[in-house]
């Protein structure tokens, strides 16, 4: 059965109507080796008896605890103990007094709380733990973590507007929160959702409201005081991942980001760790040899037994594009451009699994969080000129941009919802030597998109703006950066299901909230430098990573692997437009992607990429096929 949704919670209202909702939620079995994680439905009562959070949690763990009318579910990695529970709700006062308690633990819970009878829901800052309501018609507003899973229970139909948006290469702020199913709405990543109880003597509830429970910290530490605090946070996320597991595993690319976390899972003394690499195709590729590197210093100077190096040889790594069918495997949130890559994915954690590991973890998002991009010289420009221009002409040297269209770009002064407005474009895409000093990016519509596409892709965006959209954060820097790292965090998703798929967890720690903060808490000149490759978490690492490795400055690219997938596979590719989905709702021309499968190094290739528009298409049918038949018989547990 394709698109299978093994892992979602559902919150439900105190109603016999929210009762029967229970009973019509999606159970597939769990397949193959995804079985092995189990996958049970439990359910948190609310103080009537009546279902109140209905959790089929695959991998993740459920801890819950009722004081009174009072209770606390927290859905994550790691199972909370009681006493850490009771210490968060006995004698809270408010939301926000929560909130301040909640602090104390890694941040990669989904939240769901009961206090003075309302109950309030939120995911994570970082965007990798999201949060989605709807109205049913008869149970008024429930939520959960999986869109499907409303789209399922409400009935809704699809949005075309919002899956002509997903056929861009990224979707920024404002624009990502837009679910691709009707009536379902995403609660933004810092924000909660409240569901009111129904006032003395009325028969419905208000309606849901949204509350901001996050900011942004204030970037005044040091760089050897933000190193200790992202220090700490990198282990803690380590440890509340895998600590205690006798049988783990990670993704060593040989990069810093994999290298980090390779030394820091170390730390959590596992009974086995197991190391995985896989060479590249590229002989000028200089990750193989640094892993080897980073295995060899592991061995030495531990009393932890030697990890296990698996390298998986160029030739046994898929193409991009390769079995294009196997997406239908998982039902993601969204299409995500990731998807083109699923088998290479696939093959690595299929051969982590094989190990025996309990966990695995990536590097994902360590790019994001610490190499910085350009937009924060905008902040820094404000308040330190001189050190602003001298950053940035290293970094203009070094990208080429001329001179005076830099300083355009910096004494620029648009409004967010200006820059929204003129965001796409049917212009070509902009050259490298274009200074990206604005809001974020800007993207060109492909030629393969009809004009209905078009015209609903430029629509959402003018929407948007002309709805004044409020930036992330009020400077562009901050607010490009952590617009950064949501998108980051959901194209993680796929990941996060493949693993579902096989039957191992699968966790990227730099996306805890906690890591975030302690990376934005930092002084911008000294977190990020044209001179210094991710000087933040080299320093954050001192001590844990030898310096032989920290010393590292370069990163190696797959992009021969894309382009050279699109010849390999251009038969799939040729199948999939072939009665596609995409151009059935009149968003691709199809004949003009049957041309381009049979001319793979076409110059049209080159300039656009078309990741995302497969995504669209295998996401698409995956999605009209995805519900199966049989009913959940939820385990009631007090909360």
């Amino acid at each position: 059965m394709p698109g299978l949704l093994r892992d979602y919670f559902v919150v439900l209202p105190d109603s016999v109507a929210g009762h029967a909702v229970a009973g019509q939620l999606p159970a597939p079995e769990a397949t193959g080796a995804a079985r092995e994680a189990g996958g049970d439905v439990l359910t948190v009562a609310h103080p009537s008896g009546r279902p109140w959070v209905v959790a089929r949690p695959l991998v993740r763990k459920v801890s819950h605890l009722r004081r009174g009318d009072d209770a606390l579910v927290l859905i994550g990695p790691d199972r909370v103990p009681e006493a850490v529970l009771a210490s968060l709700l006995e004698g809270v006062h408010d939301r926000a007094d929560l909130e301040r308690r909640l602090a104390r633990l890694p941040g990669l819970h989904h939240v769901v709380a009961r206090l003075s009878g309302e109950t309030w829901i939120r995911g994570t800052a970082s965007g990798l733990r999201r949060i989605y309501h709807a109205r049913h018609a008869e149970a008024g507003t429930i939520a959960s973590d999986r869109p499907a899973v409303l789209a399922r229970l409400t009935g809704a139909p699809l949005d075309d507007g919002a899956l002509a948006l997903r056929l861009l290469d990224f979707l920024p702020h404002p624009l990502s929160r837009r679910v691709l199913w009707r009536g379902v709405r995403e609660t933004g990543a810092g924000y909660g959702l409240a569901l009111p109880v129904a006032a003395p003597g009325t028969a419905a509830a208000p309606g849901p409201r949204e509350y901001r429970w996050w900011e942004p910290p204030t970037p005044e530490l040091s760089l050897a005081e933000g190193a200790r605090r992202l220090g700490d946070a990198v282990a803690d996320s380590v440890r509340a991942h895998v600590g205690g597991l006798d049988r783990i595993s990670c993704e060593l690319s040989g990069g810093l980001d994999s290298t980090t976390l390779t030394f820091a899972a170390r730390a959590t003394a596992p009974g086995a760790l197991s190391l995985l690499t896989v060479a590249a195709r590229d002989r000028y590729s200089e990750d193989e040899t640094w892993a080897r590197r980073a295995v060899e210093a592991a061995r030495q100077n531990s009393d932890a037994p030697a990890p296990a190096h698996h390298i998986i040889p160029a030739d046994q790594a898929p193409y991009f594009y390769a079995d294009l069918a196997a997406t239908s495997a998982e039902l993601n949130d969204e299409p995500l451009p990731v998807a083109p890559g699923r088998a290479r994915a696939h093959l690595l954690l299929s051969r982590a699994h094989a190990t025996g590991s309990r966990y695995h973890l990536t590097g994902y998002g360590g790019d994001e969080l610490f190499l910085g991009l350009p937009h924060a010289y905008q902040n820094l420009f404000h308040g330190n000129p001189l050190t602003a221009w001298n950053h940035l002409s290293g970094l203009r040297h070094q990208l080429g941009w001329p001179l005076l269209p830099t300083l355009k770009a910096l004494l620029n002064r648009s409004t967010f919802p200006r820059w929204l407005a003129g965001a796409v474009t049917t212009e070509p895409q902009p050259v490298t030597r274009t200074p990206l000093l604005s809001w974020g990016v800007r993207q060109s519509l492909r030629p393969w998109f009809t004009d209905h596409a078009n015209a609903l892709i430029t629509e959402e965006f003018r929407a948007a703006a002309a709805e004044q959209a409020e930036p992330i954060d009020r400077w562009r820097g901050r607010h490009v950066d952590i617009d950064a790292v949501r998108m980051g965090a959901r194209h993680f998703q796929a990941m996060e299901d493949i693993g579902m798929t096989i039957g191992l967890p699968v966790a990227a720690p730099f996306y805890d909230d906690r890591v975030l903060e302690a990376t934005l808490a930092v002084r911008l000149e000294e977190r990020i430098s044209p001179w210094r490759y991710k000087p933040l978490l080299v320093e954050a690492m001192r001590g844990v990573v030898p310096d032989a490795l920290l010393a590292r400055t370069t990163k190696d690219h797959m992009s021969s692997d894309e382009h050279q997938g699109l010849r390999e596979h251009a038969s799939e590719l040729a199948d999939l437009w072939t009665g596609s989905r995409l151009a059935e709702h009149g968003l691709v021309d199809a004949r003009h992607l049957l041309r381009l499968a049979a001319e793979p190094f076409s110059p049209v290739l080159v300039e656009h990429s078309i990741s995302s528009t497969v995504a669209g298409e295998t996401w698409l049918r995956t999605a009209e096929n995805a519900w199966p038949t049989s009913q959940s018989t939820p385990t009631i547990s007090e909360a």
